[in-house]
Parts: C-alpha cells; sequence; structure tokens
C-alpha cells in the first residue's frame, strides 16, 4: 500500500496558514524554502503550503497529494491502470499523475520535512 508522504496547498498567504496549523495543530515548521513555501511536519505527514503566485492557473486550496511506495515502478503501473494520466513535472524525486476530477497525485522519494527511512 501507498503512503502518504506530503499533502500539498496552495494559499494567498502561505504565512497566515503555516501560523494557523502550527497554532491549532501544533504542526512543527521545518523549513520556508526560497520560492517561499512552507513545510510543515507531524512527523509522519508532512504539510507543503505553497504561494498562489507561484502558479496563477491554479486556485486557493488542495493542491495535490504525494504518496511513497515500496515498489513506485509497481505502484506507477497501478495508477496507470486505474485510468490516471502522466502530467509533466520538473521534480527529479517524484511523478506526477491526473486522476478523477483532475487531482493530482504524486509518487516517490520526496526529501522533504519527514523522508522515508532507509532500508
Amino acid at each position: 500500500m501507498a503512503k502518504i508522504r506530503h499533502i500539498a496547498y496552495r494559499a494567498v498567504d502561505v504565512d497566515a496558514m503555516a501560523k494557523f496549523f502550527v497554532d491549532a495543530m501544533g504542526m512543527k515548521m521545518i523549513q520556508k524554502r526560497e520560492n517561499n513555501a512552507i513545510d510543515l511536519s507531524d512527523g509522519s505527514v508532512n504539510i507543503s503550503i505553497l504561494p498562489l503566485a507561484a502558479n496563477r492557473s491554479r486556485r486557493a486550496g488542495l493542491d495535490h497529494i504525494g504518496f511513497s511506495a515500496g515498489d513506485e515502478q509497481e505502484q506507477i503501473r497501478r495508477i496507470e491502470a486505474a485510468g490516471a494520466t502522466k502530467e509533466s513535472t520538473r521534480s527529479p524525486y517524484e511523478e506526477k499523475f491526473k486522476g478523477p476530477e483532475g487531482i493530482i497525485v504524486d509518487v516517490g522519494r520526496w526529501p522533504g520535512a519527514a523522508p522515508l527511512d532507509k532500508k
């Protein structure tokens, strides 16, 4: 089974959104990136708060959900067999797909706030 590694949320005010998750949910701020994205973690699952201005074609709200899998190629095969289409990505860490209703999911070894344990 694939495991959720991060949920990406696109926000008009990344600082206010990060403050909310820190204050209300006790999440830990891990980093603020050069593009003003902020990564938070509960120690297992990460929330990446992405600036809305980074991609004006998007609205504020859920942007995508990132998954990790023990066998990435098998997981990619399953995603494609379920009808998802491959999307372009600039990341060397993940492959992105568009599923039903336009939901974007990615699969890969994301080097974010809570990376996969090395075996």
